[in-house]
């Protein structure tokens, strides 16, 4: 009789698995002992976040750009790869695009022929400045399809309608999550997110940089709650979505500016600047679809996941800044 556990081994592809969110989905799945296929251009992913699983047999590192076609075979696609931050998707408004039309039309394409299941990785920005709160995914959006973020969110918005598709119309197994505001070990320190940002600033004793007044929210998921929900989508049988996935509890980004400074003892002060077009003013997830579909709930809560975040970074400043004094 075959091992139940080995038969259940599925070869996996993660676009972007050297990012952020890749990279902790990458662990997790090498932890259930899976085959990964770690596939990333290193424009924001790094190898430092892959380097603990090198000498993992089960898994392989591939530097590929996904706007061009790629040919292997495998059971399950994640799709993460796109810059995420507006620092990096409006470096190259055009490429990120490509990223988000090609890469999951060619992704799409693998799984078609090779008859896996696909995720592809949406984004709470497809709702645009919401003018529906909290957002359910029944909500169309109000996105500006001409302003500096749409290179972004119309990208992902045309990245899902090719999701649904692919699966009307050559009946490829898709799944699309709207992914909200994730935070945790390695995020990129430059990469201008708002609890990246704050956290250097306040280590670094650096002006605190609030855009508007503050009173702009946000929800905070930890990463590891975000993977809980991945990996809980990707299993779940004849459910497509879209569905939101993040932490429902709602903070003003004042808040989190004077958590991360009490956290970490920081003299650092706030400073307030212009909020930037098309920022968005309220962002909320309604997750009522993934508690019933899929039974999950975020677990960790935001004091907690700064808990966990901040010595990341306290870590990582010691590394590369020579004048940081921990």
């Amino acid at each position: 009789m075959q091992n139940a556990r080995f038969i259940q081994k599925k070869r996996i592809l993660v676009t972007g698995g050297a990012g952020f969110i890749g990279s902790a989905l990458c662990e997790r799945l090498l932890g259930e002992g899976h085959y990964v296929i770690c596939l990333d251009n290193f424009f924001t992913g790094t190898r430092e976040n892959v380097e603990p699983f090198l000498d993992n047999i089960h898994f392989e590192l591939i530097r590929h750009d996904i706007t061009q076609p790629i040919f292997l075979e495998v059971d399950w696609v994640f799709n993460l790869a796109c810059p995420a931050s507006p620092v990096h998707y409006q470096y190259n408004p055009i490429k990120t695009l490509k990223t988000s039309i090609l890469g999951t039309m060619h992704m799409l394409g693998l799984a078609k022929r090779v008859k896996a299941r696909i995720l592809h990785a949406s984004t709470s920005e497809v709702y645009g400045d919401p003018v529906v709160h909290p957002q359910t995914e029944d909500y169309w959006g109000n996105v500006n399809p001409i302003g500096i973020r749409s290179c972004y969110d119309e990208g992902k918005r045309a990245a899902e309608t090719l999701m649904m598709d692919y699966l009307r119309e050559q009946n490829v197994d898709s799944k699309i999550v709207r992914i909200f505001n994730t935070y945790g070990p390695n995020m990129r320190a430059d990469d201008g997110r708002v609890v990246s940002n704050f956290i250097v600033q306040a280590l670094t004793g650096e002006d605190i940089t609030i855009y508007g007044d503050g009173t702009q929210t946000r929800s905070f998921c930890y990463v590891d709650d975000l993977v809980d929900v991945l990996m809980l989508m990707m299993e779940k049988d004849g459910f497509t979505g879209p569905v939101n996935t993040g932490n429902p509890v709602e903070f003003t980004i004042l808040e989190l500016a004077e958590k991360v400074v009490t956290m970490t003892n920081s003299t650092s002060k706030l400073v307030f600047k212009p909020l930037p077009q098309d920022d968005p003013t309220q962002r909320k997830p309604d997750i009522s679809l993934a508690r019933t579909e899929l039974g999950w709930d975020p677990k960790i809560k935001l004091d907690d996941g700064l808990k966990k975040t901040i010595p990341y970074f306290d870590n990582w400043l010691a590394q590369n800044y020579k004048n940081y004094k921990p």
